[in-house]
């Protein structure tokens, strides 16, 4: 496999030096014209030069397009971890975002209840949210355990809501 792109690698090169070849021709060319009195065969020879060469350029080119567009699957390198890095991080940042809006919500959830209770609801209410809160920053520090707490977060919730419409 080494030998194959090494191989590549040198007939790149090969159309590199052809290139290098073929301006300095088209230079030669522009310099006759630029003589006093310029030589129409000498000039006919170098343009034809120019185009052989750029015609050779071309091929090759278009050869090494054609094997990268075949060789080329859309897929990362099997030595890349790219692809999966960005995947990671981008999850990440989802997941970030998922919990600013959870937070902004439980927020807003308690001004709008604090509205609606009596003082000694309210007071049981803020218990609740300090000890999610703590039992929130345990687990963030402890490995992960995040989900838990939102279903505990939604569970004291309901009964939150019940005791406001019996009251």
């Amino acid at each position: 496999m080494a030998s194959g792109a090494m191989d590549k690698l040198d007939q790149l090169d090969k159309v590199e030096k052809e290139i290098v070849s073929c301006l300095y021709t088209a230079g030669q060319a522009l310099a006759e014209i630029a003589k006093d009195k310029p030589s129409q065969k000498q000039i006919d020879l170098l343009v034809t030069q120019f185009m052989n060469s750029l015609a050779t350029i071309d091929s090759s080119l278009t050869d090494h397009i054609r094997y990268l567009s075949q060789v080329s699957t859309g897929q990362p390198h099997e030595g890349s971890s790219y692809a999966s890095q960005k995947v990671f991080k981008m999850a990440w940042h989802r997941l970030e975002h998922a919990r600013t809006r959870v937070e902004e919500l439980e927020r807003l959830k308690s001004q709008h209840v604090t509205r609606l209770i009596t003082p000694a609801q309210r007071q049981a209410l803020l218990q609740q949210q300090q000890q999610l809160q703590q039992q929130q920053k345990e687990s963030q520090g402890g490995g992960g355990t995040a989900a838990s707490g939102g279903t505990q977060s939604s569970s004291s919730t309901p009964s939150t809501t019940t005791t406001t419409y019996t009251s």
